[in-house]
C-alpha cells in the first residue's frame, strides 16, 4: 500500500511576522516529498518511522477522546494501520524548515479525515480556515504551537498567500523563467534546527517594547512589501526590499542564525551578490537566499551547494 505524495514547502516570506499578522507567502517545494506506506518486509528506517507514528497516532486518539469535534480523524483505523506497520516514507529532511511534519499531517488528514474537505471542491475562505485550524491542532504535537500553514500548503500543493492569521487564500505566482539570471536558492547550514525553542525565544523578545516596535515598523513593513513584489513580479523592487529585510534580520534575529553564517550574511549585504533570510524558524536547517545573478552568488558562496528553487 502506498498513499498519495505530499510535498515539502518553502515559506518565502512571513516567518515570525505572521504570528503578528504580517503578510506571508508559502510555496510547495516538490524536490522533497513523503507518503504513507505499508511494506511486508519493512527495513530499519520504516520501523523507526512506524514507532514515531505510533506515538503520534495515540496523541491524536487522546485529543479525539476528549473532544471528537476538535479532531475529526478516524483514529481507530489509523491505530489499526499503525499496528500493521504503517509508516511515513519521506525524503523531507527533519528540522530544516521545509515542512517535514506538515507533509505528514497532510498525508494523515488525506487518508483518515472524517468528512474530508477535498482539494477538488470549491475551497472557500471558510473551508481554508477550518483546514488551517485543524492542521494547527494536529501539528502542535511536533512544535508545541503551529499555525497549520505548512500542512495546508502540503495538502493543497498550491502557493498560499497569507494576508493575516485569519485571512488566507490560494494564489498564483509568476511563472519561473528557466533561463533567468536571478533566483531564489537554499543553503544547507549543516545542522538541524528546532522550531519550539526558536519560537519561545521570539516570544520572549516580544516582551521588549523596542523589539515590538522594530517588528511592526521594519520587519513586517519589509515582509509585506516583499510579498507584494514577488506576486506582482516586480523584481527590481523585490531585491531592494529583500536587502532591507535581510539587514533587519541580521541585526535583530541574530540568535536564529547559525554562528558561522553571520559573516556570510553580512558579506551578501556588502557586495549585493546575494541576500540571505531565515527559512522557517531558523536555528539551523536551510537558509533561504535571493540573488540578482545566480552565477555571482555561486562564486561568492563557493563552499556551499546552492539548491535553486525559483528563477526570475
Amino acid at each position: 500500500m502506498k498513499g498519495p505524495l505530499f510535498y515539502a514547502k518553502i515559506l518565502l516570506f512571513g516567518e515570525y511576522g505572521i504570528i503578528k499578522d504580517s503578510k506571508g507567502l508559502s510555496i510547495p517545494y516538490n524536490a522533497f516529498q513523503g507518503a504513507l506506506k505499508q511494506d511486508n518486509f519493512p527495513d530499519e528506517r520504516a520501523q523507526q518511522s512506524n514507532q514515531k507514528l505510533a506515538k503520534y497516532a495515540h496523541h491524536l486518539a487522546e485529543v479525539r477522546a476528549q473532544d471528537p469535534e476538535l479532531m475529526p480523524i478516524d483514529t481507530d483505523q489509523l491505530l489499526a494501520d499503525v499496528a500493521q506497520g504503517l509508516y511515513f516514507d519521506s525524503s523531507i529532511p527533519q528540522g530544516y524548515g521545509i515542512g517535514s511534519s506538515g507533509a505528514l499531517v497532510a498525508a494523515i488528514y488525506s487518508q483518515y479525515a472524517l468528512d474530508r474537505i477535498t482539494v477538488l471542491e470549491n475551497l472557500t475562505a471558510e473551508k481554508l480556515l477550518a483546514l488551517k485550524a485543524l492542521f494547527g491542532r494536529m501539528e502542535s504535537f511536533f512544535h508545541g504551537k503551529s499555525s497549520g500553514l505548512d500542512p495546508l500548503n502540503s495538502y493543497l500543493s498550491l502557493p498560499i498567500l497569507i494576508h493575516a492569521q485569519d485571512n488566507i487564500a490560494s494564489t498564483s505566482i509568476p511563472h519561473q523563467n528557466g533561463q533567468g539570471k536571478g533566483g531564489v536558492f537554499l543553503i544547507d547550514s549543516g545542522q538541524v534546527g528546532e522550531t519550539a525553542p526558536m519560537v519561545q525565544l521570539f516570544m520572549e523578545q516580544m516582551k521588549n517594547d523596542g523589539f515590538r516596535s522594530m517588528l511592526k515598523d521594519q520587519f513586517i513593513k519589509h515582509t509585506d512589501a516583499c510579498v507584494e513584489d514577488f506576486i506582482s513580479g516586480n523584481v527590481s523592487s523585490l531585491f531592494k526590499n529583500i536587502k532591507a529585510l535581510s539587514s533587519v534580520v541580521i541585526q535583530h534575529f541574530t540568535p536564529m542564525i547559525p554562528q558561522e553564517f553571520h559573516q556570510v550574511w553580512k558579506n551578501g549585504l556588502q557586495t549585493n551578490d546575494y541576500y540571505l533570510k531565515l527559512c522557517g524558524s531558523g536555528g539551523g536547517g536551510y537558509i533561504l537566499g535571493f540573488a540578482p545573478d545566480l552565477d555571482k552568488a555561486r562564486a561568492a558562496l563557493k563552499p556551499y551547494n546552492l539548491e535553486v528553487v525559483y528563477q526570475f
